[in-house]
């Protein structure tokens, strides 16, 4: 048996090793590839802008004729600028502009022409030059970034290299949120140098417009100092489904508290109308992305569609009437399939009634849509399939088949995605007209120039290294992490009350740091000589089948402890007096915890320092709870995914919370 045993770890070793060989000739061949087709692609570029003068107007020589044309002169309104820019593209500039793809960018702040390790999604994608001169691509969303005065100098870079493109139009730089302090290492990735604050829920559980409004604002600031023009958020969906795996991107369960947050959000965001201040707000997920089936998120194969069984697909616009209130530039449907609600089930961005009888038509929405990422294509590494494309519904269609499907939707832009090739065919092919693809190049050009990129689209460095991150930032974030913790028990003994603790308290740490403690009281190393033990834990989650690796950095499944992490809480709970403190990036079912503990906290994206000036006292917790916790997973199955706060007997009802 030991030899057989041996034999199988020298059979997987060498397979590791061959794999990893693999992998380091593939990142290999792509740098050199990625060399020589950024060569190839720069040979295309022409000169840069130069600044003119016309009877004493000074204008950006967009195009190099030496002439000002109407789309040069900021003069003029915005309609006519982009109508004769649209007159002067051409088929392969106007369905490039229809792409939204990622971009990876150096440490240095250089252009990025070939995948590296340290950015996994530069695997992704292809080089800047390639994206700009061979694809005619001008929107570009960006993941990682690297620290705030580089990440201001590449968005220089890249915009000086897109001045050499025929008409010089400018780039529009996307993010997804980069200002939660958060335990998912993706929005820990993100975050970088900008300041943190909670996440949405937290946003929920504090119920302040004003603060809201403040957040966004400071984003704002946060965003354009770095260049970034178009923020991929925020998140209209409503958590009405415990088990969903994105509930941390909400602002709960209520569809009145997310409209009020949502609309100060977008106003922090984008002012009362877009100008070069703003920041553009692509709201999603249009129209209500929180009633899965079961919980288990569209990104994955084995999602079972969007369900109503309460009947109450209309409770999930109320928020996005909010977004649209509060003028909304871009909306993102999302990848789910409403089933059920109109004559086909094929997921949002492919449903016509739903995109052009719902958006464009009920609500009047003229604004960009922009589809989810990945509706077309498969994303590949190395010509391996990674992930398949997100085409609820529509997975046996072609590639083509999807994309003609999506342009008849009444859609504008294809998020994820690099392919104007396709698109070019289908309109040379009679398939789509171009008059079509010219009504979704008039709504993203207009929002190219009310942001202002065409008159100047430079951020200075130095303001990206004063503005991301300020002290008075970081302090306002700090602030709201500790004003969003909600405190849900506080159990009286014979001296009272557990809270606050008291300065001198012996403490044993789980999941704290102790040095950060060490500022509060006196830290011991076992349960047995403490008075009290905090303890701070994440909500469950399970793997599930059939999501891959990506599956991992989404919760799913059951929302119990179980089995040995939730005897191990519990054996800390009998031994000592203890405080537990759970970050919930969606409901979690505590019954055993909430019975055994003394004092019971939870989170939405809060450090340790923050908690620990709630635990002790220098802040009295005030915030609520911004959707129920079950009392069991039977209440969770029994409930409807659709429905608000309808789980049977909640342990902690919606808005409850309890202060000092």
């Amino acid at each position: 048996m030991k030899k057989i045993f041996k034999t199988l770890v020298a059979i997987i070793g060498v397979l590791t090793g061959i794999f990893i060989i693999l992998i380091l000739a593939g990142i290999l061949w792509m740098s050199v590839s990625g060399n020589m087709n950024a060569k190839k692609f720069k040979a295309q570029a022409g000169e840069g802008v130069s600044t003119l003068n016309a009877e004493g107007f000074s204008y950006r020589d967009l195009n190099k004729n030496g002439m000002l044309d109407i789309y040069e002169d900021s003069r003029r309104t915005v309609g006519e600028r982009v109508t004769d820019l649209l007159n002067q593209m051409n088929l392969e500039e106007k369905a490039g502009l229809m792409f939204f793809p990622p971009v990876s960018m150096n440490k240095d702040g250089s252009i990025s022409e070939k995948p590296t390790l340290r950015d996994p999604f530069s695997l992704m994608t292809a080089g800047t030059s390639e994206m700009l001169f061979g694809k005619k691509i001008n929107h570009f969303n960006i993941f990682t970034g690297t620290d705030k005065r580089n990440m201001a100098i590449w968005y220089n870079n890249l915009q000086k290299l897109a001045e050499r493109t025929r008409l010089g139009i400018p780039v529009t730089i996307g993010s997804d949120p980069r200002n939660s302090y958060s335990n998912n290492p993706l929005a820990s990735a993100f975050a970088g140098d900008f300041s943190l604050w909670p996440e949405p829920p937290g946003f929920a559980a504090i119920g302040d417009s004003v603060l809201m409004m403040q957040f966004a604002d400071i984003a704002r600031q946060e965003y354009l100092a770095a260049g970034i023009r178009v923020a991929l958020h925020p998140m209209a969906d409503l958590a009405t489904e415990p088990r969903w795996g994105r509930i941390n991107g909400t602002f709960g369960e209520d569809a009145a508290l997310s409209s009020r947050l949502t609309y100060a959000y977008i106003h922090g965001f984008q002012g009362d109308s877009l100008g070069a201040q703003s920041v553009a707000c692509m709201t999603k997920h249009f129209s209500g992305g929180g009633p899965q089936k079961e919980g288990i998120d569209p990104h994955f194969p084995v999602a079972k569609g969007q369900i109503y069984p309460g009947n109450n697909f209309n409770y999930h616009l109320i928020p996005f009437e909010a977004a649209f209130r509060a003028r909304t530039a871009e909306i993102m449907p999302y990848y789910g399939i409403p089933m059920d609600q109109t004559s086909e089930n094929v997921g949002f961005s492919f449903n016509k009634e739903m995109i052009t009888g719902l958006l464009r038509n009920k609500y009047h929405f003229d604004g960009v849509v922009c589809t989810d990422w990945g509706l077309i294509s498969d994303v590949k590494i190395f010509g391996l399939m990674i992930l398949p494309a997100r085409a609820r519904g529509m997975e046996k269609a072609t590639p083509e088949q999807r994309m003609l499907k999506i342009i008849d939707a009444g859609v504008d832009q294809f998020g994820g995605e690099m392919l104007p090739g396709m698109l070019i065919k289908l309109v040379r092919e009679g398939r789509i007209s171009e008059s079509r693809i010219d009504s979704s190049v008039r709504r993203l050009l207009r929002v190219k120039f009310e942001l202002g990129l065409f008159d100047n689209p430079y951020v200075d460095p130095e303001n990206a290294v004063r503005i991301i991150g300020n002290p008075e930032f970081m302090a306002a974030g700090e602030m709201a992490q500790r004003k969003s913790i909600v405190l849900l028990k506080n159990s009286r003994g014979n001296s009272g009350n557990i809270l606050p603790l008291k300065k001198g308290t012996k403490v044993y740490l789980k999941n704290l740091d102790p040095e950060v403690a060490k500022k509060f009281t006196i830290v011991v190393t076992k349960p047995e000589e403490a008075d009290v033990a905090i303890v701070r834990l994440k909500a469950p989650s399970m793997h599930i089948k059939g999501t891959g690796l990506l599956g991992r950095l989404f919760s799913a499944g059951d929302l119990d402890f179980k089995g040995k992490e939730l005897n191990q809480i519990l054996n800390i709970a009998n031994h000592v007096p203890s405080v537990v403190d759970i970050y919930l990036d969606r409901p979690a079912v505590i019954p055993e915890i909430a019975s055994s503990s003394k004092g019971l906290f939870v989170n939405f994206g809060a450090n340790d320092e923050a908690l620990l000036d709630v635990i002790f006292g220098k802040i009295n917790p005030s915030a609520k709870l911004p959707f129920e916790l079950p009392s069991s997973m039977d209440a969770v199955r029994k409930q409807k995914e659709d429905l608000p706060y309808d789980s049977e007997n909640p342990l902690f009802p919606f808005g409850f919370g309890l202060n000092y």
